[in-house]
């Protein structure tokens, strides 16, 4: 196990209890993504940071005809988003793995290389090396498909101490809103040849993007 997967499993053995009733109230954003995933019919949606399977089973309620699959570097929140999943009756369509978001390799954990749909909600400011990790996320879009963000912006329009006390916060947990995740969305996008979009949300609390992978070109044999 990776430093950072011993760190994840540390600060959640215990947290991962009561994750989902305590970040619903800040983790903006979450749901309006989910909202605008659009897979198509049978379409396969994966989710980098699956953490307690939270989102996974949102996704599966709001787009019941997708497939899902969730990784994740805890182990400890793998188990709580297995015994989710099976508690609402979506173990037969959630896949979920173990797996870093710098390199996990998404056809030997699952048996595909890409998805219709790939999202990652409030994990970049938590992984180390996020750069990487949102660089991977857009090389597992299948043609035609998209990667999705959202997660903590600078707090730009909001006042001075609101931005410090919650920055202060969340370093206590590990989280660093990441300055310049619009800059990276985009490069990511220009590396892959997709398109970006990147918008703040909640006068700069929450960034939302993402990179549209265009169609593969068609084939003009037969």
């Amino acid at each position: 196990m990776s430093d950072h997967g011993r760190l994840m499993d540390g600060t959640y053995r215990w947290q991962r209890h009561i994750y989902d009733i305590t970040r619903k109230y800040y983790l903006l954003g979450r749901d309006g993504l989910i909202a605008d995933l659009a897979p198509p019919s049978g379409g396969s949606v994966l989710e980098i940071g699956c953490g307690t399977g939270r989102n996974l089973i949102a996704v599966g309620k709001v787009w019941p005809h997708a497939r899902l699959y969730g990784v994740d570097i805890s182990q400890a929140m793998l188990g709580t988003a297995q015994v989710a999943v099976e508690r609402v009756g979506m173990a037969c369509r959630v896949r979920l793995a173990r797996g870093d978001a710098v390199d996990f390799d998404p056809q030997a954990l699952f048996g595909r290389a890409t998805f219709d749909r790939v999202f990652i909600s409030y994990a970049l400011s938590m992984i180390p090396d996020w750069e990487a990790a949102l660089r991977q996320a857009a090389l597992c879009v299948a043609p035609g498909g998209r990667l999705e963000v959202v997660d903590f912006g600078q707090q730009e329009r909001l006042p001075g101490a609101w931005r410090a006390a919650l920055f202060g916060w969340l370093a206590r947990f590990h989280v660093t809103p990441r300055a310049v995740l619009g800059d990276a969305i985009e490069a990511v996008a220009r590396d892959v040849g997709g398109e970006p979009s990147v918008r703040a949300l909640y006068r700069g609390y929450a960034v939302r993007g993402g990179v549209a992978i265009g169609q593969m070109p068609s084939s003009n044999f037969a």
